[in-house]
């Protein structure tokens, strides 16, 4: 039966006799002791379910097994929004480059009767263009990201799924989270924890699922802080009942539930919002104080920082990670500033204006310090706080900032500092550009991730990707005769 269980219909018929019966996602889960995330990947056809599964199903949902598996969508609107998801698999969809499609509720079936339509009316002929590995990647990172902003970075049923889970070890209730209680959260999970020596660079854990033995790096080649956060990673997947992945788009939704999931661990959703809350209060927020207080990362406290700020205290915020040269790694926002971004709609890979703090941070005379700044943009006036992690072979800054109406909550938002970021401001000099257009050649600098570090360029091509030939073109202006 597996090998001819369509996943995507069997998931369209458990959506449909759930919501049949008025019954919401966590309901069912509580009848069939299977995690929310889980029932969501079922329902849209990512996992397939053991028949102990399917028979709790069909019993909750009172229907028999034969009417879950049944081939046939079970409505005119399953039928249209299963087309429309197997047309955007065909290589002749691909080749247009559009960004995937997922219908929404407020979709209307008319939407959908047009769309499958016009794909049908389309000739057979394949297209010359072929859509790149790279750019489905893009396509899946900029959907992932547009659903984290509908739901403001919050993720109700994995905070549920962490707080279980420390309540079961005994969890305190406020505090950093102990080694103790990692490994207690192992056990809880069916799990031992081991230090390894020679553990492959490329690998931050290894799993042996046959003897429930998770390996990590010796005790001074990873620091406890790091650890933590490998471990508890690595048990998300099993938290959250993950599967094997079958195309970027699902690999990078695991690797955002699992982090999220240790950071909801790590940053307990409770303490977490009354810290919050207390220095909302006092107009005295700063990601250092949750740091300090859950012995957790910089970066980590500002990635849970963003779980918690909209869904807590109602306050929309930005997050950028960049390298030196104002490379964006990763990026989050809800309070509508204006990230630059590819045809797609791509922000990872892009740089930022050397105008906004996550780049004015690195010129400060006092860079151990955190540097704040209020940037005033063609979309509107921002304010940020920005760290830098000096770290040996790889520095970034961490910029984490909301509007400037309401950075008067946050520590720093009363500075000074105020930069100029429009268009007008910061539009290169022609004459610069004119000087060296034709003249300069600079190399690229070793990268080590090309998706980041060769950013799409503002032109059709650029014979040299992943430079900035302005800040080339100013260095050789310095070097000219007087």
């Amino acid at each position: 039966m597996a090998a001819e269980l369509d996943l995507a219909v069997l998931g369209h018929r458990v959506r449909h006799h759930r919501k049949r019966h008025d019954m919401t996602l966590s309901e069912l889960s509580d009848l069939v002791d299977r995690p929310v995330p889980y029932l969501s990947q079922l329902e849209n056809g990512k996992v397939e379910p053991k028949i102990g599964l399917l028979n709790a199903l069909a019993d909750s949902l009172d229907v028999g097994v034969g009417e879950l598996v049944d081939p046939e969508p079970p409505n005119r609107r399953a039928e249209l929004e299963l087309a429309l998801a197997r047309a955007q698999e065909d290589p002749r969809y691909q080749a247009f480059g559009l960004p995937h499609l997922k219908p929404t509720a407020k979709m209307g079936d008319d939407v959908l009767e047009h769309l499958v339509t016009l794909w049908k009316s389309l000739p057979a002929a394949e297209s010359g263009r072929s859509l790149r590995a790279e750019d489905r990647a893009r396509a899946a990172n900029v959907q992932l990201r547009e659903e984290m902003r509908e739901r403001n970075n919050y993720f109700e049923e994995i905070e549920k799924i962490a707080r279980e889970a420390l309540d079961a070890i005994g969890y305190p209730g406020s505090g950093p989270v102990s080694e103790r209680n990692i490994t207690d959260l192992a056990g809880h999970f069916g799990f031992k924890l081991e230090r390894a020596r020679g553990m492959p660079s490329s690998a931050r854990s290894i799993t042996d699922q046959r003897n429930r033995i998770i390996y990590i790096p010796l005790r001074e080649e990873v620091e406890l802080r790091t650890a933590r956060s490998v471990v508890l990673q690595t048990l998300g997947h099993y938290a959250l009942d993950h599967s094997s992945t079958r195309d970027f788009g699902e690999y990078l939704r695991q690797r955002v539930e699992s982090n999220y999931f240790s950071a909801a661990t790590l940053i307990p959703e409770q303490p977490a919002a009354e810290l919050l809350q207390r220095s909302f209060d006092q107009n005295d927020i700063s990601i250092e104080d949750m740091k300090e207080a859950f012995y957790v990362s910089y970066e980590m406290a500002a990635h849970r920082f963003t779980n918690l700020a909209t869904q807590h205290l109602g306050l929309p915020v930005h997050f950028l990670r960049c390298n030196p040269d104002g490379v964006v790694s990763k990026a989050y926002e809800n309070d509508g500033i204006d990230y630059p971004c590819d045809a797609e709609g791509t922000v990872e890979g892009m740089r930022v204006s050397r105008h906004w703090g996550v780049r004015q941070a690195w010129q400060a005379s006092q860079s151990f310090l955190l540097h704040y700044q209020h940037t005033v943009t063609d979309a509107g006036d921002w304010w940020c706080a920005t760290y830098i992690e000096d770290a040996s072979k790889n520095p970034y800054a961490i910029s984490v900032g909301t509007t400037s109406e309401l950075a008067t909550h946050f520590r720093g938002g009363d500075t000074i500092r105020r930069v100029e970021a429009r268009s007008s401001a910061t539009a290169p000099d022609p004459n610069l550009i004119a000087r060296w257009e034709d003249v300069a050649w600079p190399s690229a600098a070793q990268r080590s991730h090309v998706l980041t570090a060769l950013p799409p360029s503002s032109r059709e091509f650029s014979p040299f990707p992943g430079v900035d030939l302005v800040d080339v073109y100013r260095f050789l202006d310095r070097q000219r005769p007087s």
